[in-house]
């Protein structure tokens, strides 16, 4: 028996493709109503973000983002490559955008930040353990800061902290750890 409250797809067309966003074009139903044509963004790889703490600190990075023309504070994030545990890539990301080392990884949730047009799925990881063994690469941001935890509501109520996906992490650890 159908479940008569999802809605309905009757199809989907590619309109876009890369290898960092692909946009669809679906041919939908909703139920008790309308069929219509509805944008999709698909995301060819899983997205991770990590919170590494510190004691009473955060590591964020302070970078422009040229989409919004503003600068903020974000946690280190990016893509999971094929076939990579996602753990390993929210390693990576912090080693890579940060130049520390993480030692303990733990899952803290996954989210979808825009599930009424996307299929992203965003997994936000607690590092521990930091340390510092290099540089950050090349334009992963301006700087590298240890923030006193006590200091993030207000950065994320200034409009400091931009970045959708930095805020619910943030947000996320500060309400449950």
């Amino acid at each position: 028996m159908a479940d008569s409250s999802l809605w309905i797809t009757h199809g989907s067309r590619r309109m876009y493709e890369s290898p960092w966003v692909n946009v669809d074009l679906d041919d939908v139903e909703v139920p008790g109503g309308p069929r219509f044509e509805h944008h999709v963004l698909r995301f060819p790889r899983a997205s991770v973000g990590t919170v590494v703490v510190d004691n009473d600190r955060v590591l964020l990075l302070w970078r422009h983002r040229f989409a919004i023309d503003r600068w903020g504070w974000e946690i280190p994030a990016g893509w999971s490559d094929e076939g990579e545990d996602p753990v390993e890539a929210a390693s990576r990301e912090v080693l890579e955008e940060t130049g520390y080392r993480v030692s303990a990884v733990e899952l803290l949730t996954t989210y979808a930040p825009m599930a009424g047009i996307s299929s992203q799925i965003y997994r936000v990881f607690v590092a521990t353990g930091a340390t510092l063994v290099g540089e950050p690469e090349a334009g992963e941001a301006d700087r590298v800061e240890w923030v006193p935890l006590a200091e993030v509501p207000k950065l994320m109520t200034s409009g400091q902290v931009p970045d959708g996906p930095s805020v619910t992490a943030l947000g996320f650890y500060l309400a449950t750890r």
